[in-house]
């Protein structure tokens, strides 16, 4: 009886192993295309885009270089949208940031882009001290500045990252807690509240999943 309790234990412990190592569907992040999302994300002009990639764009970095989708090519993004002077939601999100930000090495290929909301306020200057305050390796993560237009243009047509509708005039204003997670082929591969710890754990591991596999391409 021994023997037969033995051989079944054996037995089902091959089965489980060899369906973990050979069957079990293999982890992935989805590609988002703009119909997949909340349409109160989407611009109604990408709507019906069916390989959408991120738009190209030119603004200025913390260390005062024009930089360009030419510049992050290949490199995985994180993408926020923030304000210096923001009190409420953008120092946690920062601050999140940041400790992802601590556990990267500076040979990885990523890039964390925070765009500023108030370009006309957040010059290089106070960027720079910004940057200098959390610590951030220019080699990891930029904050960008630029014509007010084009931030909100990417905010809302490229990343989808917000909800309220406009056109980057004066009275404009986006506030989002929305971070992007994009690969290194400009797809969007994930979306996480920047305040949630939760969500930001999830946005860390999201990373080293597209990180592994494009060593694996590699």
């Amino acid at each position: 009886m021994a023997r037969i309790v033995s051989f079944f234990v054996i037995f089902f412990t091959s089965v489980l192993v060899a369906y973990f190592m050979y069957f079990r569907p293999e982890k992935d992040l989805p590609i988002y295309k703009p119909s997949q999302l909340n349409p109160a994300l989407v611009d109604p002009s990408a709507m019906r885009a069916e390989d959408h990639r991120i738009l190209d764009f030119e603004l200025v970095n913390h260390l005062g270089d024009t930089v360009s989708l030419a510049d992050v090519e290949g490199q995985i993004l994180i993408v926020d949208f923030f304000f210096s002077r923001c009190a409420t939601i953008c120092p946690l999100m920062t601050q999140n940031l940041q400790r992802i930000h601590d556990r990267l090495d500076p040979q990885m290929p990523v890039r964390i882009l925070s765009h500023s909301v108030t370009p006309q306020a957040d010059s290089v200057s106070v960027l720079n001290r910004y940057a200098e305050k959390h610590g951030a390796n220019p080699e990891l993560w930029w904050f960008l500045t630029g014509e007010k237009k084009e931030i909100y243009k990417l905010a809302r047509r490229s990343y989808f990252s917000c909800l309220d509708e406009g056109d980057g005039g004066f009275q404009d204003f986006v506030h989002t807690e929305n971070i992007v997670l994009v690969d290194e082929k400009g797809r969007l591969r994930g979306f996480y509240d920047g305040t949630d710890s939760k969500a930001m754990s999830q946005l860390f591991s999201d990373l080293q999943f597209l990180l592994e596999k494009k060593s694996d391409k590699s």
